[in-house]
């Protein structure tokens, strides 16, 4: 999704007119907006990180903005130049056939930037295009003094690649600022000379969301608090069943095969054939799958379940009530690696990563690779907790054969279950710092009190980039 954070109306106005009249600087951003009386702030996202969106508008009242989904769109009163799956492309001989679409779409989202005069240009993920449309931004404003911020939100995964880390130094002449979701990414660009900032996973907010509402993440205690207890897990896990009238005994498989059409085209026949090989193990097999919010995947994936012969709940990806309800639910699961591998995890619920690629792609990643997992808690806790079969070893048989380990023997399925808490340490440790930092420096602000959860330090450090540069350099 392309969008535009809008100009705030005139009573936001006044407040930004007090708070830049302010003896000291607020950063660059909240002080060009106070300058011109309104936040204008153009977003490259998709919904998967719209909870840090919200946030800049609960936490400063200067804007409103857009997301993906048309009902949500006319719900905040925003535009979208086009929904992200168009350019949601993975791989490189994939990508082949969609250059010239890409291009094309690069092209009317840098005239629509141009024309939009942002105070900030914020790009989450999406690297090969943001990366482009940034360098474009830069050469069109050619040094001006008035040229917006560029602020990256998640950082490329570098780390994995043979050379990647050299590449960084080469980001810093289009991106002003790189927010990063992983603990050790953020160290590694500042010593290549790309100002970063870890600002923690957004599994971090989605931990403190399946908890009780309006709690903050500070001070929690990560063992009691951001992973949800047994009866919690119980309680939800009995509810959704009992909302799709699923048996209390039936054994319920969670599939994720991806948000791509092309990953889900891919991946959701292959975890078909294998869940059929195992159904005679299995009493009363029912299946789940959290759909991707667009249009493609949704329309594909209704089609493909009609000719099943099992029980399948279709849920919307987008909801984590019902995610996680499903999840709680479910005996195991099948996912492609991505952000759905954290959300397995966080809900305590064994599973196996599974990936094919094109042939090109795989040797090209085999070739240039340097870590030895794909899954991030596997690469976090340096070790195999979860496992993998990927590419040409990825098929039905072997899936099956795994899946089968990770439903009926409690030792792997303990390994993953006992996992989760140590996982969700090394990535919120971290950013307790940060949130201490916002709360010392930024207290009187009138900003939201909840500095600890990653969406309100990503939201304040693209408002106080600089001033959060100098706080960071000064501790």
């Amino acid at each position: 999704m392309l969008s535009r954070w809008i100009p705030a109306a005139g009573r936001q106005r006044g407040l930004l007119a007090r708070l830049g009249s302010r003896a000291y600087s607020y950063g660059r951003v909240f002080d060009a907006a106070a300058r011109d009386g309104e936040l204008r702030v153009f977003v490259v996202a998709d919904l998967r990180y719209t909870e840090m969106l919200h946030t800049v508008k609960s936490g400063v009242p200067l804007c409103s903005l857009c997301l993906d989904a048309k009902e949500l769109m006319c719900k905040e009163g925003l535009q979208s130049l086009f929904p992200m799956e168009e350019i949601a492309i993975m791989g490189l001989w994939e990508l082949l056939p969609h250059i010239y679409n890409v291009k094309r779409k690069i092209k009317d989202t840098l005239d629509a930037a141009i024309l939009f005069r942002p105070h900030a240009v914020v790009t989450v993920d999406s690297k090969g295009f943001s990366f482009r449309l940034l360098q474009q931004l830069k050469c069109r404003y050619n040094q001006k003094v008035d040229s917006p911020l560029h602020v990256h939100y998640v950082a490329p995964s570098f780390w994995a690649w043979k050379g990647g880390e050299s590449r960084l130094s080469k980001l810093h002449n289009f991106v002003d600022h790189m927010l990063c979701i992983l603990p050790f990414e953020d160290e590694i660009c500042r010593l290549h000379g790309l100002p970063a900032t870890y600002v923690g996973h957004p599994l971090l907010d989605d931990a403190a969301g399946l908890n009780v509402a309006g709690t903050s993440l500070q001070h929690k205690n990560v063992d009691s608090e951001l992973s949800p207890d047994m009866s919690m897990r119980q309680r939800s896990g009995e509810a959704f069943r009992l909302e799709h009238g699923l048996s209390s005994d039936a054994t319920i498989l969670t599939m994720l095969p991806g948000s791509r059409m092309q990953e889900v085209a891919r991946m959701l026949p292959i975890f078909f054939r294998t869940v059929q090989h195992l159904s005679h193990t299995l009493n009363d097999l029912s299946l789940v799958i959290p759909v991707a919010p667009h249009r493609d995947v949704r329309t594909y994936v209704e089609n493909v379940v009609r000719s099943v012969p099992f029980p399948v709940v279709l849920i919307p990806g987008g909801s984590l009530e019902k995610r996680y309800g499903a999840f709680n639910a479910s005996k195991a699961a099948l996912c492609t690696s991505g952000t759905a591998v954290m959300e397995l995890m966080l809900a305590k619920l064994p599973c196996v990563v599974a990936y094919q690629a094109h042939f090109l792609t795989e040797c090209f990643i085999h070739l240039r690779k340097k870590i030895n997992f794909i899954s991030l808690p596997n690469i976090l806790l340096d070790s195999p907790i979860v496992p993998e079969i990927l590419f040409r070893a990825c098929t039905d048989k072997n899936l099956a054969a795994k899946l089968s380990e990770v439903i009926f023997n409690d030792e792997v399925r303990q390994l993953q279950v006992g996992s989760a808490e140590r996982m969700l340490q090394v990535l919120y440790e971290p950013i307790k710092r940060q949130g201490n930092l916002f709360a010392e420096e930024l207290g009187d602000s009138g900003l939201s009190s909840d500095v600890y959860s990653p969406s309100t330090i990503a939201a304040l450090t693209v408002l106080y980039t600089d001033k959060h540069r100098r706080m960071v350099h000064r501790n």
